[in-house]
């Protein structure tokens, strides 16, 4: 019998790490480094005593011990967060745990939380911002806004935005020596982009833009990159160049003034991909779930007719 039992997030690294055979894979599932990975398998396997995966320089796999080990320590955290999703539902029943990404939450989901509160003055609202893969059995969460194809069987997803971009920048760069009247112009400035690739789709870029505003010459590979919309955005705010925004998540800043719009222009996002809210069909009955529920469905059909 073990006299110790090893450290919570040492199980679920190595839980993740067999899942995935991957150290980089784990550590972008848990939203840490793989060298953090790394240390806490060692300290697993210190503790138990036993070496839990063979590594090569190619490619890792589960040692006997830990392909023994894998569907225990699986079953073990299946068991402990529905135990700890029922305590937590039945001692506090007002209690909402959301997880978004990272930009949905920021430039979106965030700004309109008061409204919510507005109509549940009760509601213990808990946001968590991650962009890791969703697992409802293991992930102590309600809701999840998620950006992709909205296949998740099983569960009910509900469609929130089909975005459409365009270019965005600072008021001050209209103020500035440099014009920005026509298509072209945009070759003086620098260009912010966001690099987004999935299941073979591309996210309309600067090239597909310039392309459909007639400009032929133009070279995509200057300017600032960035993978999270919310900093492409945010650097446009703060004058550092002009980006593409999708219509959701620049609305508040345009209405503000934080942002303009330079020309008409626009490109529609890849259908198969939206923002979805995503919960387990049993978790959707719970009242404040539903109260939630509702309320996100308004605000993202008033935020797709504005």
């Amino acid at each position: 019998m073990l006299r110790h039992i090893p450290g919570l997030q040492a199980i679920k690294a190595f839980d993740a790490a067999a899942r995935h055979l991957s150290f980089t894979r784990a550590a972008e599932e848990l939203n840490v480094t793989p060298a953090a990975i790394s240390h806490q398998i060692k300290e697993l396997e210190d503790q138990i005593g036993v070496s839990l995966f063979q590594r090569t320089s190619r490619h890792m796999q589960l040692t006997r011990q830990g392909a023994i080990l894998k569907p225990a320590i699986a079953d073990a955290l299946d068991v402990l967060t529905k135990a700890l999703q029922k305590i937590r539902q039945s001692d506090n029943p007002k209690q909402i745990r959301v997880t978004a990404s990272p930009s949905i939450a920021a430039k979106w989901l965030v700004p309109r939380l008061d409204r919510f509160l507005e109509t549940e003055p009760d509601a213990d609202v808990r946001i968590d911002v991650s962009a890791s893969v969703l697992d409802f059995d293991r992930d102590d969460v309600d809701a999840a806004i998620r950006f992709g194809t909205g296949e998740h069987p099983g569960l009910q997803v509900d469609k929130l935005f089909q975005d459409v971009l365009f270019p965005v920048c600072s008021p001050a760069l209209l103020e500035g020596h440099k014009p920005l009247k026509e298509p072209r112009d945009l070759l003086q400035f620098t260009l912010i982009h966001l690099d987004y690739e999935a299941q073979g789709a591309i996210w309309p870029n600067w090239r597909m833009w310039m392309q459909a505003a007639g400009v032929r010459d133009f070279n995509d590979s200057r300017g600032l990159h960035f993978s999270q919309t919310s900093l492409a955005v945010q650097a446009a705010i703060d004058g550092h160049g002009v980006a593409l925004g999708d219509s959701t998540l620049v609305a508040d800043d345009l209405a503000a003034g934080r942002l303009v719009r330079p020309f008409a222009l626009s490109l529609r996002s890849p259908t198969q991909f939206a923002y979805h809210l995503i919960m387990r069909r049993d978790t959707a009955e719970r009242p404040m779930v539903k109260a939630f529920r509702n309320w996100i469905l308004a605000e993202a059909a008033a935020s797709s007719a504005a």
